[in-house]
């Protein structure tokens, strides 16, 4: 099953690492233990460019020290001094404690499917022997099916291990019904990113789709498929895909949750595309009863039966075989791996090589078993004091919230006093879950990586699918504890911040306040936002999908939200290619409204101790705030990544992060004494929260 509808109410929507070459001004080393204030000095100030003129480009002028002195790994086509720096030293960390499992398993089950399934992964010469044995029976069933309703059913199986052919499945609560869990049938299919991909017209789009075609020729071949019939049915996947681009919708519509809720049941699914054999399907998929369902796009549903239809069995195989090498490619021989990552890494991505052998198998274990993996990580590097500082920040920010509502002239008292409802109703999950993932039906050994990776991602199938119509389990987690993120679920009305995240340059309890509000406040401002976004704004405080605005304080929003939808329209990334303002609307009223949030509660801080806080070197408490907060988001990106990133991410590029919300935020430009009509500080501000 995946999990990508929700995506967009986090942090970060991608995150990679490897090790790079020590940047100037990396966040200080720390694991867990006292840093010293010359080290935190250091970080800070080493980034920094100081000829740059903060009121011209203040993100040249917070990272330039960073970017001059940084090199982006060849084997990463994004590098971040936040996100990127704490998850490589997590995942060294996981490296030594999962190695430490696959070498001592001891009577742990969970510690001995952490080792089982990594020493698995790193035996590259098993994995060789047995070549394409394992990939055997999938390509069987799909050569056996004898029309296209069976190979439509095919794709139901396929599901059970995120192959995901012809359409997407997210288990989740209904938008109406939050308390229910349904399952949620969206528009999918597709081997490139987006439906732009297949259908734009400028000269990038249509290199990369002649990539992409002789790339699925080469995967053809190397599962069996004479050359010259492989380049055919090519073609004829291409086409195929095309064809369910045209029927999707845009990425920016994906994220209007008022426009994706149909509640259906299988009666009703079966009425859009009444020649697709649904109870096939779904016995197929795991869960022959099911019932409980929403669709999100029914008319991609109605497109998807026609092309189903009339599509030549040859093209419906050939897509089925192309669609179960592809998302088995990391599991088997060395040449399959390779052509995959030419393609999705080199061509799309710009990433120049790829990861080691042993953090794909970090990687590959934390997907497998990524709870268990957890603990260790918790064990090992989560401390008490990090919980109870996180929910002192929480505190801070919740209360500045409130208190900046009564100054926001377009809201009336109606909608003002039903805000504040919301925020009260809000729960947090910090660290890691009061109840760890039951992995005791997950049977692994050492013989086969394919096998276990199998048996990973059927048993999450089912552990997901299992939940549908039944309530809303709001203890449990999605997200591992190591992961560098942070989220909002507006169905759930909750925040989730991971150990991961709680690390410099976040958070650390010898910093500087200013740096700790700057940091994981910001954060928290972000995601708090992110409640009452353009889209988060829709879900009442139970979760619920509805109308709880007055419709003055909804025009009143629109107008505002679309001076930052208009704003952030008019970056380039390069000349000619600009930010979908649509598309990162919600992130980008969530960057505007954190940063406005973090900075309100940093000065209650300071009010209530005394007088400005300490600040670092030459920097004021203040000026430091403001560079913190810009030093999370200092990257060097692969202009290949950063055209895809434009093109499917609804969050901004870093610098645009940057900004794009200080430009509108009065007090950077005091703190830095930036005059009237410059860059940093122009006429035209836009503020929604």
């Amino acid at each position: 099953m995946t999990h990508r509808i929700l995506a967009a109410l986090s942090l970060v929507a991608t995150l990679h690492a490897s090790p790079a070459l020590a940047g100037k001004g990396d966040p200080p080393a720390t694991s867990g233990g006292d840093l010293t204030a010359d080290a935190i000095a250091a970080s800070v100030t080493g980034a920094l460019d100081p000829a740059a003129d903060p009121c011209t480009d203040f993100y040249r002028y917070a990272c330039g020290g960073w970017l001059d002195t940084t090199e982006l790994p060849g084997d990463q086509p994004i590098w971040t001094r936040s996100f990127s720096v704490i998850h490589d030293a997590n995942r060294h960390l996981l490296r030594t404690l999962i190695e430490a499992a696959a070498a001592a398993p001891g009577d742990d089950p969970d510690r001995r499917r952490v080792g089982d399934f990594y020493a698995a992964c790193m035996d590259e010469k098993a994995i060789e022997a047995a070549g394409l044995a394992p990939l055997a029976p999938w390509l069987e069933k799909i050569d056996a099916a004898p029309d296209a309703g069976a190979l439509f059913t095919l794709g139901g199986e396929l599901q059970r291990i995120d192959a995901a052919p012809f359409l997407e499945i997210d288990i989740d609560g209904d938008f109406k019904e939050p308390a229910t869990v349904v399952a949620h049938f969206a528009q999918g299919g597709l081997g490139l990113p987006e439906r732009d991909y297949y259908l734009a017209e400028d000269a990038t789009k249509s290199e990369l789709r002649a990539s992409y075609e002789r790339h699925v020729a080469k995967m053809l071949e190397l599962t069996g498929t004479p050359v010259e019939r492989a380049a055919l049915d090519a073609k004829t996947i291409l086409a195929f895909e095309t064809a369910l681009a045209r029927a999707s919708r845009p990425a920016e519509q994906m994220r209007i949750f008022d426009q994706l809720h149909h509640r259906l049941d299988a009666t009703g699914l079966a009425k859009l595309a009444p020649t697709l054999p649904w109870p096939a399907y779904f016995a197929a998929l795991g869960r022959g009863d099911l019932t409980t369902i929403n669709v999100m796009t029914p008319e991609f549903f109605e497109a998807l039966g026609k092309e189903v239809g009339t599509a030549e069995l040859p093209t419906l195989r050939a897509y089925l075989r192309y669609s179960v090498a592809t998302a088995t490619a990391t599991m088997l021989p060395d040449a399959v791996y390779q052509e995959h990552f030419d393609f999705y890494g080199r061509q799309l991505s710009g990433q120049k090589e790829p990861q080691p052998r042993w953090k794909r198998c970090v990687g590959a274990t934390e997907q497998a078993v990524g709870q268990a993996v957890g603990k260790l990580y918790v064990a090992e590097r989560f401390t008490g004091s990090s919980k109870e500082v996180a929910n002192e920040m929480i505190d801070d920010l919740l209360a500045s919230f409130e208190a900046s509502l009564p100054g926001l002239d377009w809201m009336d008292e109606a909608t003002r006093a039903a805000a504040v409802v919301k925020k009260g109703t809000l729960a947090f999950r910090i660290g890691y879950p009061d109840r760890w993932r039951d992995y005791s039906k997950l049977e692994l050994a050492r013989a086969s990586h394919f096998g276990n990776s199998i048996a990973a991602l059927e048993f999450e199938s089912a552990r997901q699918l299992a939940k549908v119509g039944k309530p809303l389990d709001r203890q449990d987690w999605s997200w591992n504890p190591q992961v560098v993120n942070a989220g909002y679920h507006p169905l759930r009305n909750d925040h989730t911040y991971p150990a991961g995240i709680l690390q410099p340059p976040f958070f650390h309890k010898d910093f500087p306040a200013a740096m700790n509000y700057a940091g994981i406040g910001y954060v928290i401002g972000h995601e708090l936002t992110h409640g009452f976004d353009d889209q988060g704004r829709k879900f009442d405080s139970e979760g619920r999908l509805s109308d709880w605005w007055t419709p003055a304080a909804v025009t009143a929003f629109e107008q505002r939200a679309a001076c930052i939808r208009d704003q952030y329209a008019g970056y380039e990334i390069e000349p000619g290619v600009k930010l979908n303002g649509e598309l990162t609307l919600g992130e980008n009223i969530a960057d505007n409204g954190g940063i406005k949030q973090a900075w309100a509660a940093f000065q209650r801080y300071q009010s209530e101790h005394g007088g400005e806080a300490a600040g670092l070197g030459e920097l004021s408490a203040d000026q430091l705030f403001f560079v913190s907060m810009a030093q999370v988001w200092c990257s060097e990106t692969a202009p290949e990544f950063l055209r895809m990133l434009v093109t499917t991410d609804p969050h901004s590029p870093s610098r645009f992060r940057v900004q794009g919300s200080l430009v509108n935020h009065p007090a950077f430009a005091k703190t830095f004494s930036c005059a009237a009509g410059t860059p940093m500080n122009p006429e035209k501000k836009c503020s929604v929260w």
